[in-house]
């Protein structure tokens, strides 16, 4: 599956959020206001890590929130948040987090493969600090892009 595409409206930088539920729900809120999701699958991914725990904090300050396919998600959709102050999801290793990556799939195998593309695409140590420092979306997208096109996905 190809990665959705990220645009200036699924990227926020800054946010703000005061705890690790909160940063995901932006995240979730990103992809609402996309049409990709209806307004309950932020919730779901919240409960995902309520559940399963802080798996999703796949590298140092990086978190993959998401949820399984369900009939509120419409259509493929990813956003990126950057924290103004990084929060804690319990993960041994990887937190603070201060960058949250928002996936939505349709289908149980997108689901897997795009969760395993995206998590290929941060095999490069300086990715998630270099987002956390954006100040532009174009920044931003031009960074994942980057990434993507060494071969890292």
């Amino acid at each position: 599956m190809p990665l959705p595409q990220l645009t200036e409206a699924t990227v926020r930088l800054g946010a703000a959020a005061r705890d690790w539920r909160d940063a995901v729900r932006v995240a979730g809120d990103v992809l609402v206001a996309s049409g990709s999701v209806q307004s309950g699958y932020p919730q779901r991914m919240v409960e995902v890590i309520e559940e399963f725990g802080a798996y999703v904090v796949i590298a140092p300050g990086l978190a993959l929130a998401h949820a399984r396919p369900g009939s509120d998600v419409r259509a493929d959709g990813l956003s990126l948040v950057t924290l103004q102050t990084p929060v804690s999801f319990g993960h041994a290793h990887n937190d603070p987090v201060h960058v949250v990556i928002g996936i939505a799939v349709t289908t149980a195998d997108a689901h897997v493969t795009g969760i395993a593309d995206l998590a290929n695409a941060f095999n490069d140590p300086d990715l998630v600090p270099a987002l956390g420092a954006a100040t532009e979306p174009a920044t931003a997208i031009d960074l994942i892009e980057a990434a993507t096109a060494r071969g890292a996905v």
